[in-house]
Parts: structure tokens; C-alpha cells; sequence
């Protein structure tokens, strides 16, 4: 099983927004995390920035950032 904890890069720090997260889907603004046994959380004004498969971490930063 390759479960995934996201993450959103703040100005000074990681937070975690969603464990055990076994799907992710972009969509319009954001991103739609999914798990097994939560409701989906749609994380609006990230982008991707990085899936590390070994570590187990999807990493999403601020839109914000590119401008």
C-alpha cells in the first residue's frame, strides 16, 4: 500500500493537511486529497510541487509563489 501525508508549504513552515491520503486529483484552483475513511479535502490556491514516493509525502505550495 503506498499511502501519502500531504503537505502545504507556508512562508515559514510545513502543514499537514491531510494523512493516509490514497488519492489526489487537481482540480480547477487546487487539489482534491482523498483517504479511505475521511471525507475528500479540497485544498484550493496549491499547486504540486513534489510526490516522494519513498518518503511518503506529497508536498503542495502556494500558487502565490510563481507570480
Amino acid at each position: 500500500m503506498c499511502q501519502l501525508k500531504a503537505v502545504v508549504e507556508r512562508e515559514n513552515y510545513c502543514e499537514t493537511v491531510m494523512e493516509s491520503v490514497t488519492s489526489l486529483e487537481v482540480i480547477g484552483d487546487g487539489v482534491l486529497l482523498s483517504t479511505y475513511f475521511e471525507e475528500p479535502l479540497t485544498v484550493q490556491g496549491v499547486r504540486v510541487r513534489s510526490i516522494n514516493l519513498l518518503t511518503g509525502a506529497i508536498v503542495l505550495t502556494s500558487k502565490e509563489k510563481e507570480a
